[in-house]
């Protein structure tokens, strides 16, 4: 049952726009405006504590596939500070190749940790 779907879809839109900007100042605004002090990001490739680790992250995946895209998958679904939602990455203009489900925890509607899984991956990427 989804009982926060606007909020749901707005957080992870906010989420969503902080892996596709590029601009690392920029980034970090998106990090302070959206997610708490003490964020933590987790995945099967990669772990990060704080909005400058996070940042650098999202720079680091940016610069291994130059020209992707994130874009929500499907509806974004909550109940309480617990949010669940996919997400694909490709090309702009092209297939997605990548998909994954995140899950985040949320204080006060900020992300607080977010846990990610990747559901398909081509080989080598």
């Amino acid at each position: 049952m989804n009982t926060a779907a606007p909020d749901a879809t707005r957080v992870a839109d906010q989420y969503i726009a902080l892996w596709n900007e590029t601009d690392a100042g920029r980034r970090l605004q998106l990090l302070e405006a959206h997610w708490t002090d003490d964020a933590r990001y987790v995945d099967p490739m990669a772990e990060a504590s704080g909005r400058v680790q996070i940042s650098t992250l999202v720079g680091g995946v940016q610069q291994r596939f130059p020209g992707f895209r994130f874009r929500l998958k499907g509806q974004p679904d909550a109940h309480g500070e617990h949010l669940r939602f996919s997400w694909t990455l490709g090309p702009s203009g092209a297939e997605d190749l990548i998909e994954g489900t995140d899950f985040a925890e949320l204080d006060a509607g900020r992300l607080r940790s977010v846990t990610g899984f990747l559901d398909r991956v081509p080989v080598g990427a």
